[in-house]
C-alpha cells in the first residue's frame, strides 16, 4: 500500500481493485473508465517527504577534531555514486519515515591482497555506505552477544547493472540475493539447472571479509524491537487510500450530475428536434419535456467527505511534530526537554546512533579507532512557539539575565532573523552603528 501510495496516481491506478474496489453488478468498461480518471491526492507522500526533510533544513555537522581526517575524506561521496552524507542521511530518513524501517550497508570492494594505502587510494577501494531498502530486506539471525544483539546473518535482494555479453549496446539488470555471515559474503542469481533447464537460486560468487562481522545498521521509523519497525504515518497510508476511492465516487457523482436527462411524456410518434430554434408541439393535455437534473445533496454531502479527510490526514502529519498535548507556558515549553517528546524527533536521534554506528564501522574498514559522530539538527521544539518565546528571552536580557550573544543567538535558532548571520560581524555592525537619537525611543535589541 505505501509503495502504491509513493508512487502516485499510475501507480495506484495499475493496482486496480486492491485499492479502487468494482461495485457490485459495475460493468468493467464503466470500471475502467472510472479507473482511468481517478486521480490521487498525495497526502501521504508530500507528509513524508516535508517531515523527513525537517531534520535536514540545515546541514549536518561534525566536529573536525573528533571525526577522523581519513573519513571526512568520504563525506563528500559516501556511497561512491555522488551522494554526499547529509543526502545520503536525508534519503535514509525518508525510506524509514515511509517504511518503519531500512538500514545502513557499510562495504568495501573486495580485495584478494593485502596493499598499501597509497594504492588503495589510487584504485578507489575504500569503505562505503549503502542503503537497503525495507522491501529488499529478507532475512536475518542474530544472538545476544556481550549483551547486545548481534547479526549471525543478514539476506536481502540487490539490483546490479551489467552490460549483455551478446549485445554492447544493451545494460541488463539483475536481480541477485545477498547473504551475509560474520567474515563471510555470497552471492546468488536465479540461472537455468543444467539438467531440466528450470530456473533456480544457484551461487553466482562468494568471499570473505578481512571484519569477523556483519557491518549493517538498521535504521527505524516506530522502533518495536530489533529489526522491527512500524511505518509512523500508518493510519495516514490508510486514510488516503479512502480518500482515492471518495474522490472516485465524487468523480462518478459529479459526471452523471453534470449530464441531464431529457424526459418526455405524451409527444406523439414523430420525429422530435431539440435545439434554440426548435419548437416542439404536442396535442396531449398532459404532455411534457424537461431536463432531470440531480438535486446535489450527495455531490455536497461527498465535497463534505473530501474534506474531513483531508483535514484529518493534515492533523496525523501534524501530530509527529506534537511537543506534547494540552495548553503549555511558554516558561514550560522551554523548561521540558523537548528532544525526547516529539515523535519525529525521537527518529532523528535514533538516525544520529545509527550514524555513529555505521562511522564507526568506516573507522574500522580503514583501521581507525573511533569513526566520531555527527549531528542532525533535531531542534524543533525551538520554532513551536517562536516569537512567544523570544519576547521570554527579551525579558530575561531586560533584567540582565542573559547576554547579547545568547539572545542572538537563541532569537538566531528560532529561525526569526537570517541563519548565516555570526555574532562577531553583527557586533561590529552594532558598533558602527550611530548613537541613539534622545528624542526618539531607544529600539529593541532584537
Amino acid at each position: 500500500m505505501i509503495s502504491a501510495l509513493l508512487g502516485g496516481t499510475a501507480a495506484m491506478r495499475k493496482a486496480g481493485k486492491t485499492y479502487l474496489p468494482r461495485w457490485p453488478n459495475e460493468e468493467d468498461a464503466f470500471y475502467q473508465n472510472r479507473l482511468s480518471t481517478a486521480t490521487l491526492f498525495p497526502a501521504f507522500s508530500r507528509t513524508v517527504e516535508v517531515l523527513s526533510g525537517k531534520p535536514f533544513s540545515r546541514p549536518v555537522t561534525w566536529d573536525e577534531k573528533v571525526v577522523p581526517a581519513r573519513i571526512r575524506e568520504m563525506f563528500a561521496d559516501i556511497d561512491l555514486q555522488g551522494t554526499n552524507l547529509h543526502s545520503f542521511l536525508a534519503d535514509i530518513c525518508e525510506e524509514a519515515m515511509a517504511y518503519g524501517l531500512c538500514g545502513i550497508l557499510v562495504e568495501h570492494p573486495p580485495s584478494n591482497n593485502r596493499i598499501s594505502l597509497a594504492e588503495e587510494r589510487h584504485r578507489g577501494l575504500r569503505p562505503y555506505f549503502v542503503k537497503v531498502t525495507a522491501n529488499s530486506l529478507l532475512d536475518f539471525d542474530s544472538e545476544r552477544v556481550n549483551g547486545q544483539e548481534t547479526f549471525t546473518m543478514l539476506r536481502f535482494v540487490e539490483t546490479v547493472s551489467e552490460r549483455d555479453p551478446d549485445n554492447e549496446f544493451v545494460v541488463k539488470n539483475i536481480e541477485q540475493v545477498r547473504v551475509l555471515n560474520p567474515g563471510r559474503w555470497r552471492v546468488y542469481r536465479e540461472k537455468p539447472n543444467t539438467t531440466t533447464g528450470t530456473l533456480e537460486w544457484q551461487l553466482h560468487d562468494e568471499g570473505k571479509t578481512s571484519l569477523q562481522k556483519i557491518t549493517f545498521v538498521p535504521v527505524y521509523g516506530d522502533k518495536r524491537g530489533f529489526m522491527h519497525g512500524r511505518p509512523p504515518l500508518t493510519e495516514l497510508a490508510w486514510l488516503n487510500v479512502e480518500h482515492w476511492q471518495s474522490r472516485s465516487d465524487q468523480q462518478t457523482i459529479l459526471h452523471v450530475a453534470r449530464v441531464p436527462v431529457l424526459f418526455g411524456k405524451k409527444l406523439g410518434d414523430g420525429p422530435i428536434s431539440v435545439g434554440a430554434a426548435s419548437a416542439i408541439m404536442a396535442e396531449e393535455d398532459d404532455a411534457d419535456l424537461r431536463y432531470v437534473e440531480h438535486s446535489g445533496k450527495a455531490i455536497e454531502a461527498g465535497r463534505t467527505d473530501i474534506l474531513d479527510l483531508e483535514e484529518k490526514m493534515r492533523q496525523i502529519g501534524a501530530e509527529l511534530l506534537v511537543i506534547k498535548p494540552g495548553h503549555r507556558t511558554v516558561v514550560q515549553t522551554l523548561a521540558d526537554n523537548e528532544a525526547g517528546t516529539s515523535a519525529l524527533q525521537r527518529m532523528v536521534c535514533d538516525l544520529t546512533d545509527a550514524s555513529r554506528l555505521a562511522l564507526q564501522y568506516l573507522a574500522e574498514w580503514i583501521g581507525e579507532n573511533d569513526g566520531g559522530h555527527v549531528t542532525i539538527f533535531s531542534d524543533f521544539g525551538a520554532t513551536t512557539l517562536a516569537e512567544a518565546s523570544a519576547d521570554f528571552l527579551v525579558g530575561m536580557h531586560k533584567a540582565r539575565a542573559l547576554s547579547d550573544e545568547t539572545l542572538f543567538n537563541e532569537i538566531q535558532r528560532r529561525g526569526l532573523i537570517n541563519s548565516e548571520l555570526r555574532w562577531t560581524d553583527e557586533l561590529l555592525r552594532i558598533r558602527a552603528m550611530p548613537p541613539p537619537n534622545k528624542d526618539k525611543p531607544v529600539p529593541d535589541p532584537v
